[in-house]
């Protein structure tokens, strides 16, 4: 019997394992010296939400799920009841075909099928790869429709960087603009610099501790040539993701989650993504929101490593 969260992969390179889950090409496990860098969950457990999933072909929120293409109107599916926003795309929850599994790689593959929604069909192939760098992830999306597609992608994973409470930590984050959102929907609202707009709740670009601040914000202004985003424990550990142009846009979550459950701010969500929140509606912004515009034919490539500290 297959398990809940689909085939499993085992891939492992010196100090470094990781278990690669097939529904949503989901990276499960990540460890260095047997320490989980980021959330672990269950082989048989459905996934929680969108912890280490891979997000296509739109990361974090379209508003209102509609949006305007070759002067169309589009209405996506609303797959966030409470804000009522169509939420991390079309493949977090669909099955990915293994094509090719060794010691240390593996690489899926799944189709953005043409739907009302979204009447593009995208190729989309997914490689994980450990080294002594640490986990990269490389996403590769091919149009192969006869349209231009609107396109997006991004990684979900929460790190961990120690055994320390998250309000523990210390956050070093290069970014000198966050996107302000609706407390309510977190629609975005104006892109603002964070040594102005609620610093001491959003400005990590010198290292500090996060406390008891609760971000699930956008940030942008990333250096140019290369970003390394890090986290770490009091006790010295940690974990840091990297990246390069590809990703002008990171999200940080607290991971907020409701007490009850158990899951409140177990992990930092750290999400490199190619563009920003309701991107598929950039004319509506005065930024830019990183939206790709995928020729038909034409490949975009993206990638991030995750290393342990």
């Amino acid at each position: 019997m297959t398990a809940a969260s689909g085939s499993q992969f085992r891939i492992r390179s010196g100090k470094y394992e990781a278990r690669i889950a097939s529904v949503g090409a989901t990276l499960r496990v990540l460890r260095y010296e047997g320490r989980d860098l980021v959330v672990p969950f269950a082989a048989d457990e459905v996934r929680p939400a969108y912890r280490g999933a891979t997000l296509a072909p739109w990361p974090n929120r379209v508003v209102d799920g509609v949006y305007s293409a070759q002067e169309e109107t589009f209405q996506l599916a609303l797959n966030e009841p409470k804000r009522q926003h169509a939420l991390h795309g079309l493949l977090a929850w669909q099955e990915f075909v293994c094509v090719r599994h060794s010691s240390n790689s593996v690489t899926l593959t799944s189709r953005v099928i043409p739907q009302t929604g979204y009447p593009w069909s995208i190729a989309v192939v997914v490689t994980y790869t450990l080294d002594a760098k640490g986990l990269t992830q490389e996403v590769k999306a091919t149009n192969e429709s006869d349209a231009v597609a609107p396109y997006g992608t991004a990684t979900h994973p929460y790190v961990v960087a120690g055994s320390g409470a998250l309000d523990t930590w210390t956050l070093e984050l290069p970014a000198s603009q966050v996107l302000e959102v609706t407390d309510d929907r977190l629609s975005p609202v104006a892109l603002r610099d964070v040594g102005e707009y609620q610093p001491e709740r959003f400005d990590y670009r010198s290292p500090r501790v996060i406390g008891a601040n609760e971000i699930d914000h956008a940030y942008t202004g990333l250096p140019a040539g290369g970003v390394v985003v890090r986290v770490t424990d009091p006790s010295g550990t940690g974990v840091e993701v990297s990246w390069g142009d590809d990703c002008p846009w990171v999200q940080i979550h607290t991971a907020d989650l409701a007490p009850e459950e158990g899951t409140t701010r177990l992990g930092l969500a750290l999400e490199p993504m190619t563009c920003a929140p309701d991107a598929f509606n950039d004319a509506n912004y005065e930024y830019d929101t990183g939206l790709v515009r995928l020729e038909p034919g034409a490949t975009h490539e993206a990638s991030w490593t995750i290393a342990a500290i």
